[in-house]
């Protein structure tokens, strides 16, 4: 019978079989490419069916051993394993596969190729499909399956050179053993499926073809007796058959190896690189399976089941990595055939990611509370940790980047581009992780991201970033901490002991500051200067925190000394008065020193009280006063007139009266002595100090038979006064 690897349909991803009009589809994470190579094996020394780890024995049972060796898996596995949903009864997955497809054909009426672009020269975006029944039962797809290993290079799986022995076992089921089918498989590294957009009469494909993408074609005659397997590469450089050399099979097909003696047998396969076998007798199938001829439990028939195997590693393909599978049934071997039935699979998981923590220079990760400043700079680094799925020889770069300071976000490569931080750094399946950048000097105080890259040189495998984005607290951010200086003052007095009068001074001693940044404030090539900003000084008193006796100009700030100011005023009261110094600086010293009011903050604060002193002066004071008494010269008359009295400040009653002390009295007939005296009531003039008064004493008589004095009365009082 003839057992070709074809195109098989592609299958949208996840797609399960039962129930629904298209075939299940799920990607595969290797490709077959095409153009014909024949090679001939003179001298086989290994084989892809002596590995150990999976059985080519013509069923599909892991419990069914080959006559030899033995092998730990089969598809009963790989369906228990792969199938979505799962439709194994297995009980164990397989053993350490790295990728693996299991998909089923929802019913014999799903999508099949139409239109004439649909051929394997021809890139997938040419391809179409319908849903339509009318195929020969024989090319009929019922299941399609593949699996990957990546193994230890020995004698039974030879590496080439390669860092693994890459190995793929793959095959299908059909609803009819009657007549040869041909089949093909690919394995391609876009990721493939069923489109809705219109090509050539039918339905387009989603994906297309990349350099590298491989294609298996098996043929089996003469009853399962005779394997003839072909491996082609898609290699654009092939115009046609022959064009530009003999190794091309077909425009875009390179031919990789063939073999007409490819049966996997103890007997007729020794020394193969890739073999095929077909079921030789009715065998039981692992899952449902219901084939034309009705076979009863789960049986499938001489033919129904096609399994093979390829080592990748000893055809220059161990690095490729496969996204998807698309098997298929032909109308002949030629790579121009009519393609027929087709099963999409996807095939594992083809992929990279990388995960990162911000580091500090020493490689330690970074305190929840962030890293200092130090004197002016501090050393970050990042740690990446990167992982590989489906492939296990790849090679590629990580690159570092650092955004800052930012107030929010993450260094998304967009918005925050970030600086990088060193070169790329080559990296491959062998490479030690985690991986650390290089280190970074950072001058700013204020938050700042990580972002790192992989940038993949293997084709098939993308891309990955981290920039700690899907990760709360973000493992890729931390913040860089300003300094807090430390800020001491000295406060004095300009006498001993400190009175009323006295100047109070104060001084502050500035330590611990860290330089200004650097430009730019990562790596910075030009460095910065001495710490900026300003010292106010303030004194609060006397005998209060809330009222400020004093206030200073800004005295500016040139990194650390141990005296600046002095500056001074003079209080206006006794008390005590506090002296207070605060320094604002400048990044990176933004957190300042020293107490912003009295007398809070641990920064000390000095104390100055202010006294005054006291004395007693004693001063004795006289105020004079005078009295005088008028008088006939009989002393018998009544006297009629004016008696006054007049203080002066002289000893000789001379010069004007003292103001306010001129005193008169009227006398009328008076002969009393009470009445014809007059006595002064000075209380207002004093005399302090030594002096001489006198006091005037003058009668005018009204009465014309009394005469007046002819003379005052004249009164001279000299003191000394000693205080």
């Amino acid at each position: 019978m003839h057992f070709r690897f074809g195109l098989l349909k592609a299958r949208e991803l996840g797609q399960v079989a039962t129930g629904s009009k298209r075939k299940a589809v799920s990607w595969l994470g290797v490709v077959f490419s095409a153009a014909l190579l024949t090679v001939v094996f003179s001298v086989p020394t290994y084989a892809v069916h002596d590995t150990g780890v999976f059985q080519l024995d013509g069923d599909a049972s892991s419990s069914t051993q080959p006559l030899s060796p033995p092998a730990l898996d089969d598809w009963d596995k790989v369906c228990h394993q792969y199938a979505v949903p799962a439709n194994c009864p297995a009980s164990t997955d397989t053993t350490g596969s790295t990728s693996g497809a299991w998909t089923s054909e929802p019913n014999p009426s799903a999508s099949i190729f139409t239109g004439g672009g649909s051929k394997d020269p021809q890139d997938i975006t040419n391809w179409a499909w319908k849903d339509a029944g009318g195929l020969p039962d024989k090319d009929n797809l019922l299941h399609a399956f593949a699996v990957r290993y990546s193994l230890d290079p020995a004698a039974t799986c030879p590496s080439g050179g390669a860092a693994k022995c890459e190995v793929i076992f793959f095959g299908s089921d059909r609803l009819d053993n009657s007549g040869d089918a041909q089949q093909g498989f690919w394995f391609l590294k876009s990721k493939v499926g069923l489109g809705t957009n219109s090509v050539g009469g039918g339905t387009g494909f989603t994906g297309s073809h990349q350099a590298g993408d491989i294609l298996v074609i098996s043929d089996f005659s003469n009853g399962g007796t005779t394997s003839t397997i072909t491996v082609y590469k898609w290699d654009p450089s092939c115009t046609a058959t022959n064009k530009p050399d003999g190794a091309c099979g077909d425009a875009n097909l390179r031919r990789l190896e063939t073999s007409d003696a490819a049966k996997c047998s103890a007997a007729a396969g020794v020394g193969d690189p890739f073999c095929g076998i077909v079921n030789a007798g009715t065998i039981t199938m692992p899952w449902t399976f219901v084939d034309k001829s009705g076979t009863p439990g789960n049986g499938a028939l001489n033919g129904e089941f096609y399994e093979a195997g390829i080592n990748l590693s000893t055809l220059g393909l161990a690095g490729e990595c496969f996204s998807s599978m698309v098997a298929e049934t032909r109308s002949s071997t030629s790579t121009t055939a009519t393609l027929k039935d087709f099963v999409v699979s996807s095939f594992g998981k083809c992929e990279s990611g990388i995960a990162t923590i911000a580091k500090d220079g020493n490689g330690n990760p970074i305190p929840g509370g962030g890293l200092s400043i130090g004197t002016g700079s501090v050393s970050v680094k990042d740690s990446a940790t990167l992982t590989v799925n489906g492939i296990s020889t790849w090679s590629g770069s990580v690159s570092f980047f650092l955004c800052g300071p930012i107030p929010t976000g993450t260094c998304d490569g967009t918005i925050n581009t970030g600086t990088q931080i060193g070169s790329g750094q080559s990296v491959n399946q062998s490479t030690v992780q985690p991986i650390l950048s290089d280190a970074a000097g950072v001058t700013s105080a204020g938050r700042y991201c990580w972002r790192a890259k992989f940038t993949s040189g293997t084709t098939g495998l993308g891309d990955a970033t981290d920039d700690g984005s899907g990760t709360i607290p973000n493992p890729e951010c931390f913040t860089v901490n300003p300094v807090t200086p430390t800020l001491t003052t000295a406060a004095t007095c300009s006498a001993t002991p400190c009175v009323l009068g006295s100047t109070l001074s104060d001084t502050a001693a500035l330590s611990g500051t860290a330089n200004k940044p650097g430009t730019p404030a990562i790596n910075p090539t030009t460095a910065g200067g001495p710490a900026g900003g300003t010292i106010t000084f303030k004194a609060y008193g006397p005998n209060s925190c809330t009222t400020v006796a004093f206030t200073s100009s800004p005295v500016t700030v040139s990194g650390d000394n141990s005296a600046y100011g002095p500056v001074s005023f003079g209080p206006t009261a006794v008390g005590t008065y506090v002296f207070v110094a605060s320094y604002t600086g400048d990044s990176p010293n933004t957190n300042g020193a020293g107490p912003t009011a009295c007398p809070e903050g641990t920064i000390k604060t000095e104390t100055i009280t202010v006294t005054d002193t006291s004395a007693v002066v004693s001063g004795q004071t006289w105020v004079p006063n005078d009295s005088a008494t008028a008088s006939s010269g009989s002393g018998l008359t009544p006297l009629n007139g004016t008696l006054t009295i007049e203080l002066h400040e002289s000893n000789d009653c001379s010069g004007a009266a003292v103001s306010g002390q001129t005193y008169s009295k009227t006398l009328s007939n008076a002969t009393l002595l009470a009445d014809r005296t007059l006595t002064t009531t000075n209380s207002t003039y004093s005399v302090s100090v030594t002096k001489s008064v006198s006091w005037k004493v003058t009668f005018t008589s009204s009465d014309p038979n009394v005469s007046s004095p002819t003379t005052f009365s004249c009164e001279v009082t000299s003191l000394t006064i000693t205080n």
